[in-house]
C-alpha cells in the first residue's frame, strides 16, 4: 500500500508538458444561467491544447487562413481588391487636389501674431 501513497515514478513539468503537447488535451464545458426557466446566458467553452504539428495532423490550421495572423490570407479577403482600387482612387484624387492648389496638401496654417515690440526706426 505505501507504493500507492508515494509513487516511485515522478514526472517533471517538462515531461508533462511534452506529453500534453504531443498527444493533445481537450477541455469542454458549458455554463448556463437560467432564471425562472428562462435561459439568460450560455457560455460554451472548448479548449484544445497541443503542438502546432499535432494540430496540423488532426486538420486544424485556422491560423494559416486568419487575415489577422497571415499576410497571405489578408490578400485573399473578400473585397480586398475593391479596397485596393478604392485606395488608389483616393490617392489619385489627393494628388490632383494637391496639384490644383499649387503645392502639397497640408493642414491650414494658423495666422501669425503681431510682435508687441516696436521698431526703433
Amino acid at each position: 500500500m505505501p507504493e500507492l501513497v508515494s509513487p516511485t515514478r515522478t514526472h517533471g513539468l517538462v515531461d508533462i508538458l511534452d506529453r500534453v503537447l504531443d498527444k493533445g488535451l481537450v477541455v469542454a464545458g458549458d455554463i448556463k444561467i437560467n432564471l425562472a426557466n428562462v435561459e439568460l446566458l450560455t457560455i460554451q467553452v472548448r479548449l484544445l491544447v497541443c503542438s502546432i504539428d499535432k494540430a496540423e495532423q488532426i486538420g486544424l490550421n485556422w491560423w494559416r487562413n486568419d487575415p489577422r495572423l497571415s499576410m497571405a490570407a489578408a490578400g485573399a479577403l473578400p473585397g480586398a481588391a475593391a479596397m485596393e482600387e478604392r485606395l488608389a482612387r483616393i490617392e489619385a484624387q489627393l494628388t490632383r487636389l494637391a496639384g490644383s492648389t499649387g503645392g502639397a496638401a497640408s493642414a491650414p496654417v494658423a495666422p501669425r501674431r503681431k510682435s508687441s515690440r516696436k521698431s526703433s526706426s
